[in-house]
């Protein structure tokens, strides 16, 4: 089978990519635009390309030569905090990338797509998020997953193309980008400590998220791609355990530190809440579990003891900010961002 992979550079989508390898039988493509990918990311036995999916022209080209069977769709511009300043590219690189590749596909006779979405479709209900809720989304990010999920939706019902629209929760582990200084709240913990610098927490720190360690999620998000049991379904895929980030600081620099002796100069510090900043984040996994066997086998310490095992090797990244700065400056920008305090 022809499968592509987009953002096979990232975090998610190269261990996807290791997977598909590992499988046999499939000739596997991968294209990522390395903003927030790697090539030491790619796997050799991968076909991969540079390409930036907003080029609809270059897209169509090389998606008409591919002619991929099966798309697992992970190129993203995945920060949902950031998305209130930087409008245009959170809509340009999520919602507007899709349809530059989600439409070729269907030309080229795609037969089936996983789409990866996002719990911030959720948006402020009451946790824990269960698939069967309605879309309520709180940020731009979330609109733009939300104008995904449903053009998905539109699209199959129209076209005659099989579906899989996949939330995950908080994934985390090896290869995720340490430099990125907008998201990925274990990642900038981590790579803080490891710059021999404090990290900041947003408002009083009592909001409430569940983590996904990769191994928890990868397995059953390649899965997904070939058991017809899931087509057309949403899936929630991640843990039910939900945690403060007052509790993931602590377990981060219980990792690093854990005799409790911790320097005084790498104590968090706390800034005001980001706008639009959701309190409370959890989901369900009722359906993962009785459609893909879904079961949590690493918890939020051991998960964040592998991860700093494998951030020590990278060593200390230095964080990178926006080259030419956010879409939006105002007086409500995150400290964090704005003065980059990283």
């Amino acid at each position: 089978m022809r499968i592509l992979v987009t953002g096979a550079a990232g975090f998610m989508g190269s261990h996807l990519v290791d997977s598909l390898i590992a499988m046999g039988g499939h000739d596997v493509y991968g294209v990522d635009d390395l903003s927030g990918g790697y090539t030491r990311n790619v796997h050799p036995k991968s076909h991969f390309t540079v390409l930036d999916l907003r080029d609809k022209g270059k897209t169509e080209t090389y998606i008409t030569h591919v002619k991929p069977q099966l798309l697992y769709h992970l190129a993203a511009d995945a920060t949902e905090g950031r998305s209130q300043f930087t409008p245009i590219s959170a809509t340009e690189r999520n919602y507007l990338a899709y349809l530059y590749t989600l439409i070729p596909c269907i030309r080229c006779g795609v037969k089936k797509v996983v789409l990866t979405s996002s719990m911030s479709v959720y948006g402020a209900q009451t946790p824990p998020f269960t698939e069967i809720m309605r879309r309520i989304p709180e940020d731009i990010y979330a609109i733009a997953k939300t104008a995904m999920e449903e053009a998905t939706e539109i699209l199959s019902k129209v076209h005659g193309f099989t579906y899989v629209i996949v939330r995950p929760h908080n994934v985390y582990g090896p290869k995720q980008n340490l430099a990125d200084p907008y998201r990925n709240v274990i990642g900038i913990f981590i790579n803080c400590i490891l710059n021999d610098k404090n990290f900041y927490i947003y408002g009083n720190g009592e909001q409430k998220r569940a983590f996904t360690y990769i191994d928890d999620f990868n397995p059953y998000f390649v899965n997904s791609g070939f058991l017809d049991s899931v087509n057309g379904e949403i899936i929630n895929i991640g843990p039910q355990e939900e945690y403060t980030i007052n509790e993931l600081s602590d377990v981060v620099l219980d990792t690093f530190f854990p005799h409790g002796k911790i320097p005084a100069h790498l104590k968090p510090k706390y800034l005001p809440m980001r706008p639009q900043e959701v309190k409370e984040a959890y989901c369900t996994h009722d359906k993962a579990v009785k459609l893909l066997g879904y079961k949590t086998r690493v918890t939020l310490k051991e998960g964040v003891d592998k991860m700093v095992d494998w951030a020590k090797t990278m060593g200390p990244q230095k964080f990178t900010y926006l080259k030419h700065g956010l879409e939006l400056e105002t007086k409500d920008t995150p400290l964090s961002w704005s003065k980059k305090l990283y």
